[in-house]
């Protein structure tokens, strides 16, 4: 658990810092002032005072924020001053947030999506170069990848393993991926059910990967001639599952990959998520829905699982691919038009830039609250769910 924590938490600085850090570097750079640096959300923990900056550690580390000088009244055009420093500050007003053009300011707002989405692009460089430029993927749709040569395999898990059957007996466990029977490969649940009745009261080897170490692991057993209903001759019950098989082959692929490979990743889950939704109003049954997000409950979840992977290089592989994954959707998801993300800012400032007006910073305001309690009740709900589904069920 320790160790679980210890990398959860390197991953989630490090995504925050690098974002933060883009709004924080562009706005040093047009010479805008910094007030504060944070880590974490407030109550603050403690800071340290740097020049003209507070570089803080806060209570909540679920995040990171830059405040900028004027930037709370960006939209109204004015600085709330304090009497005693009011000679200074209006010294500084040409520092402040607000009086900055739409292009100064959108460049600003939009840093930290383009820092999270160069740190996707790098991670995703070093994972492909490590994995030897070819992935796997579970393909729940029929997608098509840019950039990269494509093949398909199905793999046969196991869904479950009955008791005192010859599969129980012979070691192989639940959510193990079936590799051959008699070194012949099984391509679908079919043709495992077809093979195992052929050998009925023979004797066969079978090899499957096992899912803890990721290891072949090969062993021997008779399938029953006579088995209790249900059950089927060796005891197992399977499921198949489409895995596209991605490789980076020429040279151009692999240059480019690291921009191709994310794009791809990030568009397939926006259509994997289409689909569900879709779903889940066809169907006016939302569970499914509540599967296809996770929160940082969630997160903590599958970092413990990719910790427990005893092989080092699929250990890291793993890391890798879930950092920049995170990193990229972290971009995706900031640059939407939501009130209080860095993409609801966005689609004010471009407002003003398209009918030279601000919008009133009341309306703004109530709208970056009203996005803050609803983002944080969302938070909430797929933290419950989280719960349910990686701890309580376990």
């Amino acid at each position: 658990m320790l160790l679980t924590a210890l990398v959860f938490l390197i991953i989630l600085s490090v995504l925050v810092l690098i974002h933060e850090l883009g709004h924080f570097l562009v706005a040093k750079k047009l010479n805008i002032k910094v007030e504060e640096f944070g880590f974490g959300f407030p109550p603050r923990l403690f800071g340290i005072k740097r020049g003209e900056t507070i570089y803080s550690i806060n209570w909540l580390p679920i995040g990171g924020f830059v405040k900028l000088y004027g930037e709370d009244d960006a939209g109204g055009g004015t600085v709330k001053l304090k009497i005693k420093n009011e000679k200074l500050k209006m010294k500084e007003l040409h520092r402040a947030f607000f009086v900055r053009s739409v292009g100064q300011r959108a460049a600003v707002v939009v840093a930290g999506v383009v820092m999270n989405t160069f740190l996707a692009i790098i991670i995703f460089y070093v994972f492909l170069f490590v994995s030897g430029f070819k992935t796997e993927l579970p393909l729940l749709t029929d997608h098509k990848f840019i950039g990269v040569t494509r093949s398909n395999k199905t793999d046969i898990i196991v869904t479950s393993v009955q008791k005192d059957s010859p599969a129980q007996k012979a070691g192989i466990p639940i959510y193990g991926k079936i590799i051959s029977i008699n070194d012949q490969a099984i391509g679908s649940s079919e043709n495992f059910i077809t093979t195992v009745k052929k050998y009925q009261g023979k004797t066969i080897k079978i090899a499957w990967l096992d899912p803890k170490t990721q290891k072949k692991v090969v062993a021997q057993l008779v399938p029953r001639l006579n088995p209790p209903k249900g059950q089927g001759a060796v005891g197992v019950s399977l499921y198949g599952i489409k895995t596209a098989i991605l490789d980076y082959q020429t040279t151009g692929q692999r240059f480019f990959s690291g921009i191709s490979h994310p794009f791809n990743l990030i568009v397939y889950n926006v259509e994997l998520m289409k689909n569900l939704v879709a779903s889940a109003v066809r169907e006016k049954d939302a569970s499914q829905l509540g599967e296809g997000f996770a929160g940082p409950v969630g997160i903590y979840s599958l970092v413990g699982t990719i910790v427990q992977i005893p092989d080092l290089k699929e250990r890291v592989l793993q890391l890798l691919n879930l950092a920049g994954l995170l990193s990229m959707s972290l971009a995706v998801f900031n640059i939407l038009p939501i009130p209080a993300l860095d993409g609801g800012r966005l689609f004010f400032i471009l407002i003003e830039g398209i009918f030279r007006k601000k919008v009133s910073v009341r309306f703004e305001t109530l709208a970056h609250t009203i996005g803050m309690i609803v983002l944080l009740g969302l938070i909430v709900v797929i933290t419950f769910n989280d719960i349910f589904r990686f701890i309580l069920n376990r």
